[in-house]
């Protein structure tokens, strides 16, 4: 039996993509186009969690799969995670259900990365699917997750919320801002941890831990 090219299992946390390993990557693109074309009706517009499976991608591979995908279905990804990892599986899809807690009244998601000199403010919460880096500043009245590098400028809770957070699969952030209460990143950095990390205001001071199933439960999206 011929082997299918793209193969698609969903599963309550998100969405498995196998991939064939012998195909060229344009001719795998193609092909990925034309499933997610096809089932673009059936997948819906589901906010979902992605993994790739069957052949090894480079990340600016994995980068243009996910614009193939989302560019011809409905569906708006929220992260990718390596199935692999069942530490990092058990944050992101925990992530996945804060994430789905915003309905179109009080969050939005931007896919790309921020550049230098580039400023974005939100009147939500916001997600962006990509990197912010040094000299991009994002600003929102809300909370701010990053999926991807984190190395710019955040502001959440602009209007004053003090129970607003910063989340980032990687955070290395020139500054960040809670409320009132600023944190800038001391001069001689540490090598930033390579697990997502969440910023949070308590007792007046701008604390940073590793991502836990522990610290997603004690916020409010």
């Amino acid at each position: 039996m011929k082997k299918e090219p793209v193969m698609l299992k969903g599963n309550k946390s998100g969405i498995r993509i196998i991939l064939d390993d012998e195909l060229s990557f344009e001719e795998l693109l193609e092909k990925v186009t034309e499933k997610f074309q096809n089932n673009a009706d059936f997948l819906g517009d589901n906010r979902v969690v992605v993994a790739f499976d069957g052949r090894e991608l480079s990340d600016e591979e994995e980068a243009v799969l996910l614009h193939t995908i989302q560019e011809n279905s409905k569906l708006r990804i929220v992260c990718v995670i390596d199935e692999d990892k069942e530490r990092e599986t058990l944050y992101e899809r925990t992530l996945q259900e804060k994430l789905m807690a915003m309905d179109s009244n009080s969050g939005q998601f931007f896919k790309g990365n921020l550049r230098s000199g580039q400023v974005m403010e939100f009147e939500t919460s916001i997600v962006i699917l990509g990197d912010v880096n040094v000299g991009a500043q994002v600003v929102s009245t809300g909370n701010v997750i990053v999926l991807g590098k984190l190395n710019g400028t955040v502001y959440a809770g602009a209007s004053g919320k003090e129970d607003a957070f910063i989340v980032a699969t990687k955070m290395n952030p020139i500054q960040i801002r809670i409320s009132d209460v600023i944190a800038r990143t001391p001069d001689e950095k540490e090598t930033p941890s390579n697990v997502p990390q969440i910023a949070y205001l308590r007792d007046g001071a701008i604390y940073m831990d590793d991502l836990s199933r522990m610290s997603l439960t004690n916020i409010n999206v």
